[in-house]
């Protein structure tokens, strides 16, 4: 592991034992959101299933050197922690202090709580970087991931997840401070605009853009109000159809792990690599 206090000379080791920025560059989303998250994200096929995802693209392509995946707008640290039980050196990067309080008391290691404009981290000190539904947050999605670019080594690699189809946007979109949904060409494209390189990009989630249509997008379409909070728990169950999901989700899980991709599905996966 990289001494934080060298890559990041913004930070400070406070005494709950959270690196912290003095400064706080404003952010798209919603303080309250990483709370609501973390009272579903151990119970939800949703986010049990993105990290088996995540974890198997970072299998079969891992950080430059092995080095760590610094997961970047990491939020409660569910997926920093799935990286770290797969065997990844892991550090969460969350702007918002419940998060990063919630990763910290899921025991991971180091936790920084600040974007990385307020951390400092120097350019080409990164093996790895994590954005697992993050880039639709920012508005200047090119600038940010330029940005990105020059954080990694040569060689870097980046890992993404990103919502998919404009069609599927909804009041939860709105809701969570999403700038856009994108398809597999859209998110490949400016990442690589960034200069970046693709290795890998696939859609996961199949079984799901049908239902988001019928029971988010089109109701929001329709100017239905849904109950955000029950509403919430109740899209990340699984329901009747649960043993079904289960085989459909774990042959994704399979696809990935040896490299085939899939056409369609309401997230994308991208793993890319710094030139």
């Amino acid at each position: 592991m990289p001494s934080i206090s060298e890559i990041a000379p913004n930070l400070r080791l406070d005494k709950t034992g959270i690196w912290s920025a003095a400064s706080t560059e404003a952010i798209s989303y919603p303080e309250e959101g990483n709370q609501a998250c973390f009272e579903l994200e151990e119970s939800s096929f949703w986010f049990k299933h993105r990290n088996a995802c995540i974890t198997m693209a970072a299998t079969v392509f891992p950080p430059a050197n092995n080095g760590p995946i610094f997961d970047i707008g990491g939020g409660n640290g569910f997926v920093s922690c799935g990286l770290i039980k797969a065997g990844f050196e892991t550090v969460l990067v969350e702007p918002g202090p419940s998060g990063a309080a919630n990763g910290k008391s899921r025991g991971i290691p180091t936790v920084i709580c600040a974007t990385t404009t307020d951390a400092g981290f120097k350019n080409s000190t990164l093996d790895g970087v994590g954005l697992f539904d993050v880039i639709e947050h920012i508005e200047e999605d090119h600038n940010f991931l330029t940005s990105i670019r020059n954080l990694l080594k040569p060689n870097g690699r980046l890992y993404a997840t990103v919502p998919t189809y404009s069609m599927l946007w909804s009041e939860e979109d709105e809701l969570a401070g999403h700038f856009r949904r994108y398809t597999r060409d859209s998110i490949c494209s400016v990442i690589e605009g960034a200069g970046l390189k693709i290795d890998y990009a696939t859609y996961f989630f199949r079984p799901l853009p049908a239902p988001i249509f019928l029971l988010r997008s089109l109701p929001h379409r329709l100017g239905v109000k849904r109950t955000p909070n029950q509403e919430a728990a109740n899209d990340h169950k699984a329901g009747i159809g649960a043993a079904l999901m289960d085989g459909l989700l774990e042959r994704e899980i399979r696809n990935i792990s040896h490299g085939r991709t899939m056409s369609f599905g309401a997230s994308c996966l991208v793993v890319a690599s710094a030139r």
